[in-house]
C-alpha cells in the first residue's frame, strides 16, 4: 500500500494473477481434485466429483460444436440456479463461446432486447418456475419456433438465433433436450476440442452481463476468462478457502455474486458449489447449510435477515459455517453481529465492486475487527488499483470523498458494441470511472457513501430509474414520470414513481402496477405510485430527485436499516 496521503491505493499481491483460460482451469481441477464434490444440488439429486463435472462439461461443449457454434458466439442462458446452468457456464468457455447471462426475472421486451443486443446464436432456457413461464414467453416472441427443425430455427424477431436448448420438460416444439446435447458430439468434436484448449486465450471474451445505466436500456458487459477467472480466485483467497471448504451458493448465478464468486472462487480452490435451490429461500438454505456441512455462505443483507429471522432457525445446527460473503447493499450492522454470532460466520468477509470490474475491487479480510467489516467495504483486492478523483479527475487526500475509479486485470474489455459509452466510463489511462462516490481512510478501507447516478438498490439488486421510466413513458395515460429510490427497512430501498398524468386522463396505482405485470422484472414494478402537477426543479430545469425523496420518506414515515 503507497505510503502517499492521496486517495490512491494498489493491491499488494501474496500471488501472481492466473494465465490461464476457464476451461484449462477446470481441466487442472479434475487432475487435482479428482475425486472431491465439486457440485452438489440436492433438489436436483446432483452430487458430482470434480472429474464428473468436467466429464459432463467436456461432453456438453462437445455438443454446442456439433450445433454449429462457432468460437466467439453467443449463448444465452435464462434459468435460476441449476446444475445445467454451471454445466453451460464451463462448457462454453471451453468451446470458446461467450456465454450471456441472462436474469431469469425478464420479461420480453427485456429478453428480446438482450438476445438481440447480442445476436446470441442459442439459447438455453429453463422450461418454468413459478409463475415465469419461459417457453410461453419464448413461443410468443419466436411463434416460428413451433413449427422450426431442432437447431434450425429462422425467426423475424431474433434472426441471428438457431437453437433453443431446453432444460427439463415436457419437451416444447422446435426445442432440442438439454440432455440430448451432450451426445451429439463424435470424435471430430471431441479433437476440435482439444485443438480449442491450446488456442484460446484468457484474454478473449467470456461472458456478457448486462448492467443497466442512466440512459436507460442495458448494456453488455464484456467480461475475458483472466478478468472472471482471476477475480473468482482472489475472492476465494481473501476468505482462505481450500478444497476442505463448501459454499452454500443461494444468489443467482446469472449475477457475478454468484457465477465468478461462487463458481469460479470453487474452481479455483477445490471448494465445493452447494445450491440450496433455484430461487432464494431461507429455510432450504438452513436446512441445506446444516444437511451439507457448508463452511461458507453467502448472501445480500435481505438474505441474510431472512434466515435468521425463519421461525425455525434456532432448530438449525450451523457449526459447520466458517466465512462466507455479504455484498450487494449496505450491510446493517446488527445483521452482521448476528451473523458472525448466531450463524458461527465468524469469518464472513464484505465485498463491493461492479459487474465492470468482474466484480469485487474491496473486500475485508477475515482477520479485520467487526467494526471495520461493518462500516467499510474493506481494502483494495490484489493487483487492483484504486483512485478517489474529484469533479476535474484530481485525484483527492485520503478521508476525503470523490468519485472511486478502479484499474488492473480486472476492468472490462468494453460495452457490447457500444464504444461510445464505454468511453463514457473508461478513460484513456485504463480507468473505469465507477459512479459511485467514496472515502478512502488513512489505512487504506474503503466506504462507500453515495451514487453519483440515481441508481437504487434494492435488496442488492442494481435498479436504474431512467430504465424503469422509459418504459412506463409508453403508456398513453402518463405525461411525466420520475422514479427514485426511498428507504426501506427490509430492502434498504424500494422504487417510487412520482406520475404527471395527461390532461383529462384519469389513472390509478393499481392500473400502473398491471401495466408493469408480465413487461419488466417484479423488481421493477414501483412499490410506491404518487400522481402529482409537478416535479422540485433546479432554475436550470434539472429534476431533483433527492427532494422527492424527502418528501415521500417525510409522508410515509420511511426508515432504512440502521448501518454504520
Amino acid at each position: 500500500m503507497t505510503e502517499t496521503a492521496d486517495s490512491y491505493v494498489c493491491g499488494v499481491a501474496d500471488a501472481p494473477l492466473l494465465g490461464d483460460t476457464i476451461g484449462r482451469t477446470l481441466d487442472q481441477a479434475a487432475r487435482r481434485w479428482a475425486g472431491r464434490e465439486a457440485l452438489v444440488s440436492p433438489s436436483h439429486d446432483v452430487r458430482w466429483t470434480w472429474k464428473e463435472l468436467a466429464e459432463r462439461v467436456d461432453a456438453l461443449a462437445a455438443g454446442f460444436l456439433a450445433l454449429g457454434m462457432e468460437r466467439g458466439a453467443r449463448i444465452g442462458v435464462w434459468s435460476l440456479n441449476r446444475p445445467e446452468w454451471t454445466l453451460t457456464q464451463f462448457a462454453a468457455a471451453k468451446a470458446g463461446l461467450v456465454l450471456v447471462t441472462i436474469n431469469p426475472a425478464y420479461r420480453l421486451s427485456e429478453l428480446e432486447f438482450a438476445v438481440a443486443k447480442v445476436g446470441c446464436a442459442a439459447l438455453v432456457t429453463a422450461t418454468a418456475f413459478k409463475t415465469s413461464d419461459y417457453m410461453g414467453m419464448l413461443n410468443t416472441l419466436l411463434p416460428e419456433l413451433a413449427t422450426a427443425t431442432p437447431g434450425e430455427l429462422q425467426a423475424a424477431r431474433l434472426p441471428q438465433l438457431r437453437a433453443v436448448i431446453q432444460i427439463g420438460g415436457p419437451a416444447a416444439s422446435g426445442t432440442i433436450p438439454f440432455d440430448a446435447v451432450a451426445g451429439m458430439g463424435g470424435a471430430r468434436h471431441r479433437d476440435e476440442l482439444a485443438s480449442l484448449a491450446r488456442t484460446l486465450q484468457f484474454d478473449d471474451a467470456v461472458n456478457i452481463q448486462f448492467t443497466s445505466g442512466t440512459t436507460g436500456s442495458p448494456k453488455g458487459v464484456t467480461l475475458t476468462h483472466h478478468n472472471i477467472l482471476n477475480n473468482g480466485y482472489f475472492v476465494g483467497r481473501a476468505m482462505r478457502l481450500t478444497e476442505a471448504d463448501r459454499i452454500c451458493i443461494p444468489v443467482p448465478l446469472y449475477h457475478c455474486f454468484g457465477m465468478v464468486m461462487g463458481n469460479l472462487a470453487s474452481v479455483t480452490s477445490g471448494a465445493a458449489m452447494v445450491y440450496p435451490g433455484e430461487g432464494f429461500d431461507p429455510l432450504a438454505t438452513l436446512q441445506t447449510v446444516e444437511r451439507e456441512k457448508c463452511t461458507a455462505l453467502y448472501g445480500v443483507p435481505t438474505m441474510f435477515i431472512a434466515e435468521l429471522d425463519h421461525p425455525d432457525f434456532a432448530k438449525f445446527d450451523l457449526k459447520s459455517l466458517r466465512t462466507g460473503i455479504m455484498a450487494g447493499a449496505p450491510c446493517p450492522i446488527e445483521v452482521m453481529r448476528r451473523v458472525n454470532e448466531q450463524m458461527n460466520m465468524r469469518d464472513v468477509t464484505i465485498a463491493y465492486g461492479m459487474t465492470e470490474t468482474s466484480p469485487v475491487s474491496f473486500q475485508s479480510a477475515t482477520d479485520d475487527p467487526l467494526e471495520r467489516r461493518v462500516s467499510t467495504v474493506g481494502r483494495i483486492h490484489p493487483h487492483v488499483e484504486v483512485k478517489v478523483v474529484d469533479r476535474e479527475g484530481r485525484i483527492v487526500p485520503r478521508g476525503e470523498r470523490g468519485e472511486l475509479c478502479t484499474r488492473g486485470y480486472s476492468v472490462m474489455l468494453g460495452y457490447w458494441d457500444e464504444p461510445e459509452k464505454t468511453a463514457e466510463v473508461l478513460d484513456a489511462s485504463g480507468w473505469m470511472h465507477t459512479g459511485d462516490i467514496a472515502i478512502i481512510d488513512a489505512e487504506g478501507y474503503c466506504n462507500i457513501v453515495g451514487r453519483i447516478k440515481d441508481m437504487v438498490i434494492r435488496g442488492g439488486d442494481n435498479l436504474y430509474p431512467r430504465e424503469i421510466e422509459e418504459y412506463l413513458y409508453r403508456h398513453p395515460k402518463i405525461q411525466d414520470v420520475q422514479i427514485f429510490g426511498v428507504a426501506d427497512a427490509r430492502y434498504g430501498e424500494e422504487l417510487c414513481a412520482w406520475i404527471r398524468v395527461r390532461p383529462g386522463e384519469a389513472l390509478t396505482a393499481d392500473e400502473v402496477r398491471a401495466f408493469c405485470q408480465g413487461q419488466i422484472a417484479h423488481n421493477k414494478i414501483p412499490r410506491y405510485v404518487e400522481f402529482v402537477e409537478e416535479f422540485p426543479m433546479t432554475v436550470t430545469g434539472k429534476v431533483q430527485k433527492f427532494l422527492m425523496r424527502e418528501t415521500v420518506e417525510a409522508k410515509l414515515g420511511l426508515k432504512a436499516a440502521k448501518t454504520a
